[in-house]
């Protein structure tokens, strides 16, 4: 069965964005993979010249609000920032919820070339935490039951 996973920080235009197209790249068909913000701000450019340098492009995807129903049938949650994780609503029974506190990269300043190296380390960061994550999920689904 296909693991339900949403990714979730306060603009959903970066963390959550690149979270989303790394998780859908890395897990295949093993996840289905949503991301949302707080209030969302669209989608940072910065973001998708990040992911487009490691062969993902994310310039598809949109930033969206918390979508309470669709909250309700996951089975991860994961917070990208202290704030989505203080204001996120109350994460539902049997729901696994982990927090990665990473930090914003839309918050550096400088040039263009020190606020993409930015993006890149908080991408790596991610790409790193998910390929943990799947290894985790699937030493759980292996585990058997009886």
């Amino acid at each position: 069965m296909r693991k339900r996973v949403m990714f979730l920080c306060t603009g959903n235009s970066a963390r959550s964005q690149m979270a989303e197209g790394l998780a859908r790249h890395m897990a295949g068909q093993e996840w289905e993979v949503f991301s949302a913000g707080l209030d969302p701000q669209g989608l940072n450019p910065y973001a998708v010249k990040a992911m487009s340098e490691i062969g993902i492009d994310i310039s598809g995807q949109r930033s969206k609000a918390i979508d309470l129903d669709l909250l309700q049938t996951m089975d991860v949650i994961v917070t990208l920032c202290g704030d989505a994780e203080e204001r996120c609503p109350v994460t539902p029974a049997g729901v696994l919820h982990l927090h990665w506190p990473l930090p914003d990269p839309a918050k550096v300043s400088g040039t263009d070339e020190e606020i993409l190296g930015e993006f890149r380390r908080v991408r790596d960061e991610i790409r790193d935490r998910i390929a943990d994550l799947i290894e985790e999920l699937g030493r759980e689904q292996s585990i058997p039951r009886g």
